[in-house]
């Protein structure tokens, strides 16, 4: 260990069981955060002149002792500094039986309901998957102090509430599962397709997302639509090396070379469906399903598109929303004919189910170009341009518009 890059790294692997062990410790989440990240800090000047044999241990250690000064200071809490002074050695590894519930308790905390949704993302992502403040506002574009405001507000909030560091009772996780599940899920949403910016793709944020996805399918190894939304992530992921250009552009689907796609990605994702389908198929073990069936097809044109409409069919049955709808119209487009696809989309359109979106006149662009209504097909894609955020989207929307003059 001699620089920056092997502490973020050890940093990166370890800061979910460091934080999660503090917090059960001191019963204090904000101060365990608090108490790891000086602990980094002292790292990052005291590693390059003495490298630690125990990187992780080191870490723990030095945390621990800047805890029980933390806790020394506070009179009305000496209590807690008789426990933590019986805290093992310098280089000692927590108890191993309890690391896991530690780290699922740490992440039920992280996506608690009294946080809102982008305090939940930023926290989730700080506390269990170690990233730090500038490289979460980079992941979504927003400036760093507002990613320590939300990050700040939550911890905040949590105290406020009193919440207890410990693993929710089994219904009670059931009933919390939902909420953390949609978290990871935003974070990966977030990295397989940036929702503005400059970039299409945003890798490190959503095999972040998966790294905390395998570790809660881990954890809560029972749970089929743990195992559903890492089947989703995983297949997703795998068609990420063919999604863009060597210059960043977009490669849409039909244009794709399917012999880049991540074999080993495909293999993995396949395994947690098969997990995923020994319970009651919910909606991320759907969508799972729904890549999977394109995992399968050699080509656009050989993919089983009467399948996907089914799976979308029930999708929209268990979990309702215009985006289900949407994405079941193109499926009916490419099963039955542009023109039923596009009925689908006027549905929407008259219900005004997703204002503001770009996404509607993506679809009726492309439906519409289908069915030679070039002129009102050239003013939907233009119309989805100026909706977009995302610089690589909106290019290729405006190339498609002008290549229908």
């Amino acid at each position: 260990m001699t620089g920056t890059a092997d502490v973020e790294a050890v940093w990166r692997i370890e800061s979910a069981r460091i934080v999660a062990a503090l917090t059960r410790f001191t019963g204090d989440f904000g101060l365990a955060e608090d108490v790891a990240q000086e602990a980094v800090a002292e790292a990052l000047v005291s590693w390059p002149r003495a490298a630690p044999a125990n990187p992780a241990g080191w870490l723990m250690a030095t945390a621990r002792r800047r805890a029980v000064d933390a806790i020394r200071r506070r009179a009305a809490l000496r209590d807690r500094y008789a426990l933590l002074a019986a805290v093992p050695a310098a280089g000692e590894e927590a108890d191993p039986d309890t690391i896991g519930d530690d780290i699922l308790a740490l992440m039920f905390i992280s996506c608690h309901p009294v946080l809102s949704r982008e305090a939940r993302v930023a926290l989730t992502l700080r506390v269990v998957g170690g990233l730090s403040t500038e490289e979460i506002s980079r992941a979504f574009l927003v400036p760093v102090p507002t990613v320590q405001a939300r990050i700040t507000r939550a911890k905040k909030a949590i105290a406020a509430a009193g919440l207890p560091f410990e693993l929710p009772s089994a219904g009670e996780r059931r009933q919390r599962l939902a909420g953390v599940l949609s978290v990871l899920y935003v974070i990966f949403t977030e990295g397989s397709t940036a929702t503005s910016g400059d970039r299409l793709l945003r890798p490190d944020v959503a095999y972040e997302a998966i790294r905390l996805v395998r570790a809660l399918a881990a954890l809560q190894p029972h749970e089929p639509e743990v195992h559903g939304l890492l089947a989703l992530c995983e297949l997703t992921a795998a068609r990420f090396p063919a999604r863009t250009a060597p210059d960043g552009s977009p490669v849409l689907l039909e244009d794709q070379d399917r012999r880049r796609w991540d074999r080993a990605a495909i293999r993995r994702g396949l395994a947690a469906l098969a997990l995923a389908s020994t319970g009651r198929t919910g909606p991320y073990g759907l969508q799972a399903a729904i890549a999977a069936t394109h995992a399968a097809a050699p080509s656009v044109e050989a993919t089983d598109w009467d399948r996907i409409v089914l799976l979308y069919e029930a999708l929209g049955r268990v979990a309702p929303s215009p985006v289900v709808e949407l994405n079941r119209a193109v499926a009916v487009a490419m099963a039955s004919g542009p023109a039923q696809g596009l009925a689908v989309v006027d549905e929407l359109v008259a219900a005004d189910r997703l204002p503001g979106s770009h996404l509607v006149p993506t679809v009726r662009g492309e439906l519409l170009a289908r069915l030679g209504r070039r002129p009102e097909a050239r003013a939907e894609l233009e119309r989805a341009a100026r909706l977009c955020a995302n610089q690589r989207e909106r290019s290729v929307l405006l190339r498609k518009a002008a290549a229908l003059d």
